[in-house]
């Protein structure tokens, strides 16, 4: 199992995972490692990433691009209204409010929703990761922009769990990149030390953000962050409005009246902007047939450029400003600032952070794969498949967040996170109620780029009083989780009964009663209407525990003065205080699918994953055949590979079968199942195989019969070196030299009687002798030779042990060597009475 980290861009996307040797970035199908955010339908199918943005120009009504700016949006919202003014497919408002995609699928209308689309690009990169790795792929983490709010975050959540990804954090991509920057760094400061303050400018296709972050050893902390929805499109789409005037005057077109037309010169700007990015010269624009037939030509030069957009340099002047301002840093306490994302290498982009920072802008970081790498690296931290170093990430809230509840007919409302508040974060309110109670939680009015500031609405049941009538205590939980998603988690009712029991009178250290203890103090009152108290995810447990203890020592009198005064009460009964929590059910209406829609779409996901796997083969199968048609067509032509093994006749008539073949493909045969191009493959082959296997077997005879030959040559051979007396054959019997001798002889006379047969044969003709009996014989005669040939010399004997004379068991090295030497080569050992030597 792998874990990985995907960068979800408007334009592209990134998946990094971590291995053994570090973080890796997966390439796709192509060989790429940016995987288009692009989804297209061509008529059965889905096409995805990369195959989706070839075709786009052509099939730009069914290829859906730019679809991340629409997550988590009403159709009527303003900044869906203007993005709709640069997307060339249909979009449409849906029955609850949200926005719905029009496209032509299986032939017929369907309509998505962004989760839906989101989701299919999700698979698409799930998909081709598990190919990479040749693994399943279950955990991930995904990046998000810093200014997303709670809507946008869990329709992602929703898009990840329709494509089946088990989301272990919605990461800011901010932070991402901070992780990216830290985790490597082996001379941070320790936390004792000033921490090295780093700025983080992630200027990419579509959004700005700028972000402040410390860091200590083994720990970074988000300071702030800045966003503005300003990018490398808004330039492209500078550019284009340019030429589109220019074009307008100089040939009486205009592109922005023709979406094909556009499209083409958004494609054609971008090219323009990364020249001129490196260049500062005067630089062409030419696109033939751009309109009407006619072609335009144009030039651009950069200090052109700047000034044109000058307008979006300024908005990124002010979100850097605002940072600054925000994080509270001055030019002084910044030790260096980070670029990444594609956009931030306009130089202009490059001058503003040296302007503004005082320091010039660096690329420690690989720009496009930075964010990915960080995700993989926090995936890899929170799996528990994976081991690797700890590392902390403390993020922020980028939003102010209030709660409001209704007492009666007052209503109540209070700031519960401040922006840039530390997340994960838990606060936990307490309030006394006699009934349920409705929390609604929202963002401060005009602080997110969205036109409802809701989050969701909680309504908190089983509130009652208690046996006397009065208010009892509900401690509510609301808490950013890991994934920066504002929520009320949990509400607690914490129920208190006194009971009464005698007891003994408590002695002080001299045995008399407290001079100063009061007689009869009644319990302490309920405070404040609502109490907070607050900390992080680690310490949760620990200040429920406080708080619990807090609270019976207030119900219970306070202190040990107090609770003894209470004791000397005329009943002379002690008052007994037990405390009971109960765990309270919250509906919360939130943004998001219900759980049956998303089990709805999760299968119509598996749905089409399955029709797009079976598409692919029917696909395949007609591709085969059509390519088999091809393919024989042109070997049995004149002069082609198989024209020598077919009658003229049979060739004509076979020309005709597979034109039949062909017109049928394209008419009746365009779209039939997978089983009926397998079935029409199989008819043609049997057809064909015949060809195909005559022109196998000619071919091969004259290399089988060479082969033959040279075994026969080397048997033959082998016992003419026996009759010689070569001394490595001396060890082999007559018979067995005879028996090898007869097999080469009835091979040598199969050899030519088959070659005789194959002279008179032609070859539209099945020959008399195929290269298996060839083989075959060949085999049969190294098989009987080999067997004889190959036995090796017996040993020769060991030469028998010496009882006699010390001098005889001490016998010479040289004598010994000789003999060694003897028994290596092959070679008897000389007679052992050579030696002067007394032998048994």
């Amino acid at each position: 199992m792998s874990v990985i980290g995907i960068d979800f861009g408007n334009e592209s996307c990134y998946v990094a995972v971590a291995k053994a040797g570090g973080i890796e970035t997966i390439a796709n199908d192509y060989s790429l490692r940016a995987t288009p955010s692009c989804v297209a339908f061509a008529g059965r199918n889905r096409v995805l990433g990369v195959a989706a943005k070839n075709q786009q120009v052509t099939n730009m009504n069914n290829t859906i691009g730019g679809f991340k700016r629409l997550l988590g949006r009403k159709y009527n919202d303003p900044h869906v209204q203007n993005e709709l003014r640069m997307i060339p497919y249909k979009v449409e408002p849906r029955s609850d409010g949200g926005i719905g995609i029009r496209v032509h699928y299986q032939d017929e209308e369907c309509v998505f929703s962004p989760e839906q689309i989101t989701a299919m690009l999700f698979t698409k990169l799930k998909d081709d990761s598990a190919k990479e790795l040749k693994t399943q792929i279950n955990d991930c983490v995904i990046t998000v922009p810093s200014f997303f709010t709670n809507a946008e975050r869990q329709s992602l959540l929703d898009a990840a769990g329709i494509a089946g990804l088990n989301v272990l954090r919605l990461m800011n991509e901010t932070t991402a990149t901070a992780l990216s920057y830290g985790f490597y760094k082996q001379d941070l400061p320790v936390p004792e030390e000033k921490a090295r303050n780093v700025i983080f400018v992630d200027c990419g296709h579509s959004s700005l953000q700028v972000s402040a972050c410390a860091f200590h050893k083994g720990k970074l902390k988000m300071l702030a962050s800045c966003a503005d929805q300003v990018g490398g499109r808004d330039f492209d789409y500078a550019l284009a409005d340019h030429f589109s005037n220019e074009f307008q005057t100089k040939y009486k077109i205009d592109p922005r009246t023709n979406k094909r037309a556009f499209l083409r010169l958004l494609t054609e700007v971008e090219k323009l902007k990364k020249q001129m990015s490196a260049n500062s010269t005067k630089l062409p624009l030419n696109i033939e047939c751009f309109m009407n037939e006619i072609d335009v030509h144009s030039t651009m030069q950069r200090s052109i450029m700047e000034e044109m957009c000058a307008p979006l340099f300024q908005r990124i002047e002010a979100c850097m400003k605002k940072l600054l301002k925000d994080s509270n840093l001055g030019p002084e306490d910044i030790h260096s600032v980070e670029i990444v994302g594609g956009s931030s290498r306009i130089p202009q982009i490059k001058q503003l952070i040296e302007n503004i920072f005082g320091k010039t802008a660096s690329t420690t970081l690989n720009q496009d794969e930075a964010v990915s790498r960080g995700g993989a690296l926090q995936c890899a931290i929170l799996s528990p498949a994976v081991r690797v170093r700890e590392f902390a990430c403390s993020d922020v809230q980028a939003y102010p967040v209030l709660i409001s509840w209704e007492d009666g007919t007052q209503r109540n409302e209070m700031k519960v996170f401040e922006q840039y508040h530390t997340a994960p974060f838990s606060r936990l309110l307490t309030v006394h109620r006699r009934e349920p109670m409705t929390i609604n939680v929202h963002y401060e009015a005009n602080s997110v780029p969205y036109p409802d500031p809701f989050i969701g609405s909680f309504l908190i049941k089983d509130i009652k009083p208690n046996a006397n009538g009065d208010p009892q205590e509900v401690k509510i939980k609301v808490r950013i989780n890991q994934n920066g998603i504002v929520l009320v988690s949990s509400a607690t009712m914490v129920e208190k009964r006194e009971t009464e029991e005698p007891v003994t009178p408590p002695a002080t250290n001299n045995g008399e009663q407290p001079a100063n203890s009061p007689q009869g103090e009644e319990p302490a009152k309920a405070g404040e209407p609502m109490d907070i108290q607050e900390g992080s995810d680690d310490d949760e447990h620990t200040r429920n525990d406080q708080s619990k203890s807090t609270d019976d020592n207030s119900a219970g009198g306070g202190s040990w003065t107090q609770r003894v005064s209470r004791w000397f009460t005329s009943s002379d009964k002690k008052k007994k205080v037990t405390t009971k929590s109960f765990d309270l059910t919250i509906d919360g209406r939130t943004h998001g699918f219900a759980s049956t829609e998303l089990s709805k779409y999760y299968e119509l996901e598996v749905k089409m994953i399955a029709n797009d796997r079976q598409e692919k083969e029917r696909v395949d199968a007609r591709n085969a055949l059509e390519e088999f048609v091809y393919e024989i067509r042109g070997k049995i032509q004149e002069d082609g590979e198989l024209s020598a093994y077919i009658e003229p006749d049979d060739a004509s008539k076979l020309g005709l079968t597979l034109e039949d073949f062909e017109n049928w493909l394209y008419e009746d045969g365009e779209n039939c199942e997978k089983q009926v191009y397998k079935d029409k493959l199989t008819q043609l082959k049997q057809q064909t195989d015949p060809i195909k296997i005559r022109c196998d077997e000619y071919s091969g005879h004259e290399q089988a019969f060479t082969d033959m030959g040279h075994t026969i040559q080397l048997t033959n051979k082998a016992v003419e070196q026996y009759r010689n007396k070569d001394p490595k054959y001396d060890h082999l019997t007559e018979t067995e030299i005879l028996n090898i001798s007869e097999a080469a002889q009835k091979a040598q006379k199969w050899y030519e009687e088959a070659r005789s047969k194959l002279v008179s044969v032609r070859k539209t003709q099945d020959p008399p002798v195929r290269v298996a009996d060839i083989r075959h014989e060949t085999q049969t005669l190294y098989t009987c030779t080999n067997s004889v040939l190959s036995r090796p010399k017996p040993k020769p004997p060991t030469p028998p042990a010496d009882t006699g004379k010390e001098q005889q068991q001490n016998g010479s090295d040289k004598s010994k060597d000789q003999k060694q030497d003897s028994t290596a080569d092959g070679n008897p050992p000389k007679d052992l009475t050579e030696d002067k030597m007394d032998v048994e």
